[in-house]
């Protein structure tokens, strides 16, 4: 299973100093984090996409064509682009760029968007939420085949034979499809065959069991092999070499974020209650020493079986150095464990000889 990080290079006040970070600090710490994850021998950097002063990153494919040149094996996508609101055409040069800057590490998790900011941004209307995104994802689709492409649409100008340059090393550009939970999103990437992305933030994991199940039965019926596409998890944590240090140093940011989000989403504000709750052993949090994040992440491969799993590691503003050292002990420790013991039950009968 490959292993990775995802961040939306918060610029939100720290709790402990009430210090906020600027963005161009918090993108100089984030190239550095990116390069340790590489260091450390994982395989994934995800960067998302808002367009709001809590976060640093509007543009991914500019982030993580500076990755690109400072890492040597990582692969490096968004996390996610906001399709329904960007161009195609644009999207795929940007990442076919990074494609190259990278030797053919880049990819595209293409998602509907969980904050708005981008519609009105660049003039999109909400009523047209799904429309943006079934039309534009089937424009960078066909742009991915290569060629001439002809393609018209409601949303954006017609294409008639045209060409689009640079084109990727990668031939097909990888492109997932993310998801927080909705069953429509999750059949449509099944019956086109692309991987799919699941963002579990909160809850049980297994109440996601049956988006998954649903995800491969749909793809089967779609004349695609499950077996055959990736599915991603991911999901919130943090990693210290102590547990109950790991727990208290997360909680109030994580804390603050999602209050301060709930407040905008009608949601009530966290407490302490359901955080420690969620980090428990069938919770949604991965908070914890190095054994417990392991066999959390095993756990959830018990759920899902799936292919790659990314923790955000940080969800509101910690410091730099915490974070360097969360990132380390999951490339040195975290992963060799769950990558040991998933191998081991993949032998199956043949490691016990």
């Amino acid at each position: 299973m490959e292993l990775g990080i995802y961040t939306f290079a918060e610029t939100t006040p720290d709790p402990a100093t009430g210090r906020t970070v600027g963005a161009a600090e918090r993108l100089r710490d984030l190239l550095e984090e990116i390069e340790l994850a590489d260091q450390v021998g994982l395989d994934v950097f995800g960067v998302g996409e808002h367009h709001r002063k809590d976060y640093a990153v509007s543009a991914p494919a500019v982030v993580l064509g500076a990755a690109a040149v400072r890492t040597r094996r990582i692969r490096l996508t968004s996390a996610v682009t906001v399709l329904s609101s960007d161009d195609p055409v644009r999207v795929y040069q940007e990442f076919a760029t990074v494609d190259l800057l990278s030797g053919g590490r880049a990819e595209i998790m293409a998602g509907r968007g969980s904050f708005i900011e981008s519609f009105p941004l660049f003039g999109y209307s909400l009523d047209d939420y799904d429309s943006l995104f079934s039309e534009k994802l089937e424009l960078l689709l066909k742009l991915r085949q290569g060629g001439r492409v002809s393609w018209k649409g409601r949303h954006r100008a017609a294409l008639e034979h045209q060409e689009v340059f640079p084109q990727p090393l990668q031939r097909p550009l990888p492109v997932w499809i993310a998801v927080g939970g909705t069953p429509q999103s999750v059949a449509r990437a099944a019956t086109l065959g692309l991987p799919l992305s699941i963002a579990i933030i909160g809850g049980m994991p297994e109440r996601f069991v049956p988006l998954v199940e649903l995800y491969r039965s749909t793809a089967r019926r779609a004349g695609h092999d499950p077996d055959a596409l990736p599915v991603c998890i991911s999901s919130h944590g943090y990693i210290d070499d102590d547990s109950q240090r790991a727990a208290d140093e997360y909680y109030p940011p994580f804390a603050e974020v999602m209050s301060r989000i709930g407040r905008e989403r009608g949601w009530p504000p966290t407490n302490r209650a359901q955080y420690e709750a969620q980090r428990g052993p069938r919770g949604a949090l991965l908070i914890g020493n190095p054994e417990e994040v392991a066999q959390k992440i095993l756990f959830e491969h018990e759920l899902f079986g799936h292919q790659r799993f990314l923790l955000q590691l940080s969800v509101g503003t910690m410091p730099h150095g915490s974070i360097m050292r969360a990132i380390e002990l999951y490339g040195t420790r975290v992963a060799p464990m769950v990558r040991d013991e998933i191998a081991r039950r993949t032998a199956g009968p043949a490691a016990i000889r």
